[in-house]
């Protein structure tokens, strides 16, 4: 049976990507994805056959790639991070019956594990990740997933915190936050992980809801216990340390 490979590239620099993820790129034929990725991935795979489309294209996307998988091609469909979480490797399942086509989903890292390290350790203990698009997820879902995170003392990784359209998203989601969580509490930001003009920043919860996100941004809202250790991000894991 022919076969399609998704493949999470993690942020997308050939150093963040695991070993699996470049062996499948360097066996690929062709490798399809959105136009951002296909740019990030040429310089390392220059000999490859490179099929991209734009943003809100996704569908056309996986037909693409799918395609291509029927006719007998190597075929990897490229995502940023991991495929499985908030990538292509959903639909991509759901498609390839249609076609005749198995799927291997190959992992990536995703921004929560590689913002983290940026950070410290905000993540050492129980975390939610939440999209704050609301694109595909209704705000009011949104927000309930945010009210159950902060009432169960979980650390909170938000993906998508703003866009041009969505300016104020992340204001409103730190309002719903603070609610059940100090202003004081430790938070922290990441743009362009693992890419050219990396920045990271500490900030209380409550500067946060004035801080300008952007769709390249993570952002990481600590638990009761996070607090700052020389300039990183920790959340302690609960070990007892012998002096």
């Amino acid at each position: 049976m022919n076969k399609i490979y998704v493949v999470g590239i993690g942020a997308g620099s050939y150093e963040g990507m695991t070993i699996g993820a470049v062996n499948v790129l360097n066996k690929a034929d062709v490798i399809v994805g959105y136009t951002v990725y296909c740019d990030l991935l040429r310089p390392h795979f220059p000999e490859k056959e490179f099929l991209a489309t734009p943003m809100m294209r996704e569908v056309e996307r996986c037909r693409i790639a799918l395609e291509k998988a029927s006719e007998g091609l190597v075929t990897a469909m490229v995502c940023s991070g991991d495929a499985g979480i908030y990538g292509m490797a959903s639909p991509i399942l759901e498609m390839a019956e249609e076609y005749n086509v198995e799927v291997e989903v190959i992992a990536g890292v995703t921004a929560a594990a590689s913002g983290a390290a940026v950070l410290g350790s905000p993540l050492s203990c129980d975390f939610a990740v939440i999209s704050l698009s609301d694109l595909l997820t209704p705000m009011e879902k949104i927000e309930e997933r945010l009210e159950g995170a902060a009432q169960g003392g979980l650390c909170i990784v938000l993906y998508n915190p703003s866009s041009k359209k969505r300016s104020d998203y992340l204001k409103h989601a730190c309002e719903i936050v603070l609610k059940h969580r100090s202003g004081d509490t430790v938070c922290g930001i990441v743009r362009n992980i693992g890419r050219e003009g990396e920045e990271m920043k500490l900030m209380t919860l409550s500067e946060l809801a004035d801080w300008q996100a952007d769709m390249f941004t993570t952002v990481f809202i600590g638990n009761s216990a996070t607090k700052e250790v020389n300039g990183r991000m920790v959340t302690p894991r609960g070990y007892r340390y012998e002096r």
